[in-house]
């Protein structure tokens, strides 16, 4: 994989508003090991190893499992997320793939169940968000690190 460009070597400029969404929605007050998974299954859907390695090394490290990682695809078929996951990540593919859900009432119900109205917006953002980074990310051929032992000839 050769990197296309670095959009933050290039434009910084035009940069800066996402890095300002990203700070925000980091701290909005949604709980870090949702806001993880978030981003985590909206990059696995769209295909960005770049973002899939950042935030499961982010989730590990504030204390997530590996099998709920390992199990993340699966989701529905797991017990081992809570309702208010399920919402958010039902809602969370719902937008990643809007051109073909055009996001269901049945998800929308489902997410008004578990987040108020301002969680709700919060959550939002956190999808457009990390779908944005995913484009960005993918679009640029951005490469995760990869340690000299697991680097293939």
């Amino acid at each position: 994989m050769t990197p296309r460009l670095d959009p933050n070597a290039i434009a910084p400029d035009a940069m800066q508003p996402m890095l300002r969404l990203e700070h925000y929605v980091r701290n909005c007050g949604l709980e870090q090991s949702l806001v993880e998974l978030v981003k985590i299954r909206a990059s696995q859907i769209n295909g960005c190893a770049f973002c899939l390695h950042m935030h499961t090394a982010d989730a590990r490290a504030q204390g997530e499992t590996e099998e709920r990682l390992y199990l993340l695809d699966g989701w529905r078929e797991s017990p081992l997320y809570s309702e208010r996951e399920r919402a958010a990540l039902a809602w969370t593919e719902s937008l990643t793939l809007i051109a073909r859900t055009r996001a269901p009432d049945s998800d929308y119900e489902a997410l008004k169940a578990q987040f108020d109205e301002e969680e709700q917006v919060k959550l939002t953002l956190l999808i457009v968000t990390i779908n944005g980074w995913n484009r960005i990310a993918v679009g640029f051929r951005a490469v995760h690190p990869v340690k000299a032992a697991d680097a293939v000839a």
